[in-house]
């Protein structure tokens, strides 16, 4: 029965994917389709819900215990400097953490401990030997000796860089992507790369080379993706800070799900040279590279770091008075009969944002709509298949998959039914999707995206900070999306239109899973969703450790 749900999941993919289509164009028969389209997969995520068999494994992690791990980046960086404690100490209290916890998560999938602690070694030998004082290291190194965990796809000299495809499973990285390197540059010991989606385009971070990644909060809930094994290994307090990449949500989703930050910076803010799989069409447009923490305080340098000179554009260093920013919200996507309904508990955290702004600022924060959200997937998809300048389309998905080779999506389908495909439901079935697409761009999607850029960068100005859920679910039981595949919609949107989002946790739901929100600001305001970050963090809690939730 989990083998024909899995199959009906591809064709499902397949279907709703390439049925996107304004409601007001179509026809009595297309609308039945549609209808069936949002039904029918309900049914199905209700029988497979019946015939998953539950897991033995504890559903929770163990608490953290070394007090090392409860602070910051900043905080670290600055202790190693002062000699309060060494790098060494710290680089080996995440290798026993991730030990501790990596075996319940899967979210580290290759480590270089060893070289690590080396790298920690000369970290305290060169604030040994240092004369000019703290301030000196501060400037030319200033996250000297503070361990850091990497995304898979993003080259990692030595390291795997599959991006989740088992063809390339012996693929080893020769340089660092550029915000690899900068980091590094600053003193961040890279401890690690963690897990992806296959070819970095799903929602949940599963493939055949390295498996599954689990939620640190429930063990049996997904963790997102594509940059899941990040969310998943800093949740679980075993990385303090993370290299994530975002074309659809996927720095975004994975830090909702497991309660941490997260920024997507403005378009063009940080280079995204050195990554697999690389972008074609005009996709590099829209991919934002970002940084992944468990303490807002930690964003700004981080971004600061990874944007190198292109930094200057953001003026981050320039202060915010958040009395003077006007802010916004908006609670949903108006209602797409496509997306799943944002949870009430969403929703409720959302107010409970709203009503503290206005009582601890004194500010106004106006609810508004832009009835052009409810077709934000498809304007996704159809920007996302866009040739570029020269008129060459993107790469296709089944040629990323195929690696050089061969790739027939329907055989591959036939094949996962007997468990014998190398490419997981998700990849088959957007390659499916891709094979049925069509080649017609929507000039109603290209004007209802120009009209809502238009709208909300009026609205956003240079000093508007916008609320917006970061996903209408909390984290869902592991392959669930297979079901729902539109909601990627409330993230990917927001690359679309290029604008920088910080999403922030809001502390733990019912459940005991996190609660979140996106905080939009306009282009290069970057510094005003991170200013407001550390404002929520101060009055929510920020991040909770999940072995104690």
């Amino acid at each position: 029965m989990l083998g024909v749900c899995h199959v009906y999941a591809a064709f499902f993919i397949c279907c709703c994917m390439t049925s996107a289509l304004p409601t007001m164009a179509l026809t009595i028969r297309e609308r039945v389709q549609h209808c069936l389209l949002v039904l029918v997969p309900r049914l199905f995520l209700g029988l497979f819900r019946l015939v998953s068999p539950g897991s033995k494994r504890p559903k929770h992690l163990p608490p953290i215990r070394n007090p090392l791990l409860t602070l910051s980046a900043v905080q670290l960086a600055e202790k190693i400097r002062r000699r309060e404690v060494t790098s060494v100490e710290v680089v080996q209290a995440y290798i026993d953490r991730i030990q501790e916890v990596n075996p319940l998560l899967n979210a580290l999938v290759k480590d270089r401990f060893s070289s690590a602690l080396q790298e920690a070694a000369h970290a305290d030998k060169v604030i040994e030997e240092e004369n000019g004082g703290e301030e000196v290291l501060r400037n030319r190194f200033p996250l000297l000796g503070v361990p850091l965990s990497v995304k898979e796809s993003f080259a990692q000299q030595g390291m795997p860089n599959s991006g989740g495809l088992k063809s390339r499973g012996r693929v080893l990285a020769s340089v660092d992507a550029p915000p690899v390197a900068l980091l590094k540059r600053a003193g961040a010991i890279p401890l690690g790369v963690t897990n992806t989606s296959e070819l970095c385009m799903w929602m949940e971070s599963n493939n055949h080379l390295y498996g599954i990644t689990s939620n640190p909060y429930d063990l049996e809930r997904m963790c997102g993706g594509s940059s899941g094994g990040e969310g998943s290994i800093i949740g679980g307090g075993a990385s303090v800070m993370g290299i994530g990449s975002d074309i659809g949500g996927s720095i975004r989703m994975p830090c909702f799900f497991n309660g941490i930050f997260g920024h997507k910076p403005s378009k063009g803010v940080v280079l995204n040279d050195d990554q697999f799989p690389t972008c074609s069409g005009i996709q590099n447009d829209y991919l934002s590279s970002g940084p992944m923490c468990r303490y807002a305080e930690d964003l700004l340098p981080l971004l600061k770091i990874m944007a190198g000179p292109t930094a200057d554009k953001l003026f981050l260093s320039k202060e915010v008075d958040l009395k003077k920013l006007s802010f916004f919200t908006v609670v949903d996507d108006g209602g797409s009969p496509l997306t799943s309904p944002v949870d009430k508990q969403l929703i409720e955290a959302q107010k409970r944002v709203a009503a503290r702004l206005e009582a601890d600022l004194g500010v106004t924060v106006k609810e508004v709509r832009f009835p052009q959200l409810k077709y934000s997937f498809q304007i996704w998809d159809t920007f996302m298949a866009l040739p570029d300048k020269d008129g060459k389309p993107p790469q296709s998905f089944v040629e990323l998959m195929a690696d050089g080779g061969s790739v027939w999506p329907i055989w591959e389908l036939i094949k996962r039914t007997f468990g014998r495909s190398e490419h997981t439901v998700a990849a088959i079935g957007l390659a499916l999707m891709e094979s049925s697409h069509s080649a017609k761009t929507s000039q109603f999607m290209l004007k209802q995206k120009e009209e809502l850029q238009r709208e909300m960068e009026d609205l956003l100005g240079t000093d508007g900070v916008l609320l917006y859920p970061s996903h209408p679910l909390l984290a869902p039981k592991h392959h669930h999306p297979l079901f729902t595949p539109y909601n990627i919609g409330y993230t990917g949107i927001l690359n679309i239109l290029g604008l920088p989002v910080t999403q922030c946790p809001l502390g733990l739901s019912k459940e005991r899973l996190p609660l979140g929100v996106q905080v939009v600001a306009g282009k290069f305001q970057d510094r005003l969703p991170l200013a407001v970050a550390i404002y929520l963090e101060n009055t929510f809690g920020g991040w909770v450790d999940p072995g104690v939730a």
